[in-house]
């Protein structure tokens, strides 16, 4: 799931969905590209007193793929192997491999781009709390969510290697 640099750009002229969606789409690329290169010791590497790891952070936005894309518009989700409301999506466990997790995120990303694909912006889901929002809150909430874990990334990414930004160098 790797793509070439600066391969996603919002477009400058693009609709509104086509818009979000690329935004999304950069950022969750940018997540992607923070765990290239290091070895399983190193995503696993708690950097911060919080426990905050690349692999934990990956593993989280997977389960909100899944959980405001999928859940929210009524649409299939993976059976997931530990509970998100105990923050055990924030850590990967000992038994949880590297591929196991980008497998599992590449897919909650895959189901989430049929639901985007599939509704328009104006169409209605129910979050997991009872709140009745849109397709479009979704896309904004998630660009906002994965943008801030990448965030996160890349100051661990620093502290790990050195390696920093919000795309691959070209």
């Amino acid at each position: 799931m790797t793509t070439s640099p600066g391969a996603v750009r919002v477009p400058y002229t693009g609709g509104e969905k086509e818009s979000l969606h690329a935004s999304l789409n950069r950022h969750r690329d940018a997540v992607l590209w923070k765990l290239e290169g290091l070895d399983d010791e190193q995503v696993r590497r708690v950097m911060t007193p919080s426990g905050t790891n690349l692999l934990g952070l990956v593993k989280h936005l997977a389960s909100v793929e899944y959980g405001w894309f999928c859940s929210t518009f009524g649409r299939e989700v993976e059976p997931l192997w530990f509970d998100p409301a105990s923050a055990e999506d924030m850590s990967a466990g000992q038994g949880e491999t590297t591929a196991q997790i980008v497998g599992f995120y590449g897919r909650a990303r895959a189901a989430a781009d049929r639901t985007i694909s599939e509704l328009s912006l104006d169409d209605l889901g129910t979050s997991w709390s009872g709140t009745t929002v849109s397709l479009r809150w979704v896309l904004i909430r998630m660009v906002e969510e994965t943008a801030r874990h990448a965030g996160h990334m890349d100051i661990v990414r620093e502290l790990i290697d050195g390696g920093a930004g919000d795309h691959r160098p070209g």
